[in-house]
């Protein structure tokens, strides 16, 4: 993780993310489907990850794979002609007779 990811403490104050425009009302940010955002969103944007999300995050991200439910990652990476990350890195072990 980088320094400046590790020294953010608010999703708010990360100078990529989109919260801030989300905040202000930017018409660019509302084009397509909308994510339901409830009362306690942005709460829920703050909370730390647990240590397993964490680990499946940056598994994600290492193999571009999409992050979500397993069943929503399987049918997205199928969508998207990603099924290469759903499977195990390399070639696979033969198999002992």
């Amino acid at each position: 993780m980088r320094t400046e990811q590790m020294a953010t403490a608010r999703t708010e104050d990360w100078k990529w993310s989109s919260l801030p425009g989300w905040q202000r009302g930017d018409r660019w940010l509302g084009k397509g489907e909308v994510p339901v955002r409830d009362e306690g969103w942005l709460e829920r944007g703050n909370e730390p990850l647990s240590a397993a999300d964490l680990e499946r995050l940056w598994h994600s991200v290492s193999r571009g794979r999409p992050y979500g439910g397993e069943s929503w990652t399987r049918e997205t990476a199928i969508w998207l002609g990603l099924e290469s990350c759903l499977r195990p890195r390399g070639r696979p072990r033969k198999v002992q007779a």
